[in-house]
């Protein structure tokens, strides 16, 4: 069973993305494997088993491993042909908590541990009360990911615990103290990532320009943008405009050195991230992304983007800084969302875009967290 690599790795001794684990079958070109999050969203599992079912009968190449509730595993099959039956797996959630302690890397197993002695005493902390989320099918499916048994997850839960089911079962990058949700919105002018959108609501400024780097590495290497423009979001692009997070971010990230010839532009402003035309790459704290990304979204969906009028963003966001392929939806994603994300997590995996902006970012070991 392959474990997530912690400590020094040099990236060609990481698991390629879709590398078979030993003893395991070759996996054809060109095929994607991606876990399914059955119990993630507002309407898991119905919306979510709808979706798997749309991403598997658009892309022939595709295979599932659907963690959640058997049930809803098998109203995919039903809905399948006959021919299709082998490109779903199951995989039973909840599952056993001594089977997730047993899979589970060091640093997790020593928190199990941590969490199981502060029961003991009877004592009940927040952590230890949202213990809940590791038995649910995001952890089953990092872990899946971790043994190399799925290239990619793809959930709409709790964001929270998705972020850091994949730190802690993947492992995170060198430097990256905590991972940045990046989404792709169309602009006047073309396109812009935006991050982070929700994984990290109360960074410091250090946060901030190491979000700055994973946005223009993204940018660079997935989005072919050249000399990406990375520029902070804040309510004026006077000096000294902002709260003092965003006083104090200009100056980390002027001192970053940013991936793929990327160059800091300065302040944005809200109306930047329609308009376009100033920056490729907007940073800003996960609560004030998540809350713009969330009134863009809608606005979109109600008079269009702005831009080409068909171009809907895609309502899913990928996780960076993490060694593996996460696709995180909104909670209360439809069934249309839900196919989307999964294509998404489908295409990064055949792109090796984990591997290519990490190249970029020239991280060579993963951090234990």
């Amino acid at each position: 069973m392959t474990r997530p690599n912690v400590g020094r790795v040099e990236p060609e001794q990481r698991r390629s993305l879709g590398a078979p684990v030993t003893g395991q079958a070759t996996v054809p070109p060109g095929t994607a494997r991606i876990a399914v999050d059955l119990l993630g969203g507002d309407h898991a599992p119905a919306v979510v088993v709808d979706g798997a079912l749309r991403a598997c009968q658009a892309d022939p190449a595709l295979h599932l491993l659907l963690v959640g509730p058997a049930e809803a595993s098998g109203a995919i099959l039903a809905a399948l042909d006959p021919a299709d039956h082998a490109r779903v797996t199951m995989l039973a959630a909840p599952a056993d908590r001594a089977d997730l302690v047993r899979a589970a890397p060091p640093a997790e197993r020593a928190a199990f541990d941590r969490r199981a002695r502060e029961r003991a005493a009877g004592r009940r902390t927040a952590e230890s009360a949202a213990e809940s989320w590791v038995e649910s099918g995001v952890r089953a499916a990092v872990l899946a990911v971790a043994q190399g048994l799925a290239d990619g997850v793809v959930s709409a839960g709790n964001t929270g615990a998705t972020v850091t089911s994949a730190a802690l079962g993947l492992g995170r990058w060198s430097g990256v103290r905590r991972p940045a949700l990046a989404a792709i919105l169309p602009t006047v002018e073309g396109r812009i990532v935006l991050l982070d959108v929700g994984s990290a609501v109360d960074p410091d400024e250090h946060t901030l320009a190491m979000h700055g780097r994973l946005g223009a590495a993204y940018a660079a290497a997935v989005h072919d943008i050249e000399r990406p423009r990375v520029g902070l979001l804040t309510i004026g692009t006077e000096r000294g405009k902002g709260d003092r997070l965003r006083r104090l971010a200009p100056g980390a990230l002027a001192g970053v050195a940013l991936p793929g010839h990327a160059e800091y532009v300065g302040l944005v402003e809200g109306s930047d991230v329609v308009l376009g035309g100033v920056a490729d790459v907007v940073v800003t704290d996960g609560f004030t992304g998540n809350v713009l990304l969330k009134g863009l979204e809608t606005a979109y969906s109600v008079v269009g983007p702005p831009g080409d009028p068909t171009a809907l963003p895609r309502r899913a966001a990928i996780l960076i800084g993490v060694a593996g392929t996460v696709v995180v939806c909104h909670g209360s994603a439809g069934a249309h969302d839900l196919a989307a994300g999964i294509a998404f997590a489908a295409d990064l995996h055949r792109r090796g875009a984990v591997a290519a902006i990490a190249g970029l970012i020239q991280h060579t070991e993963v951090a234990q967290p």
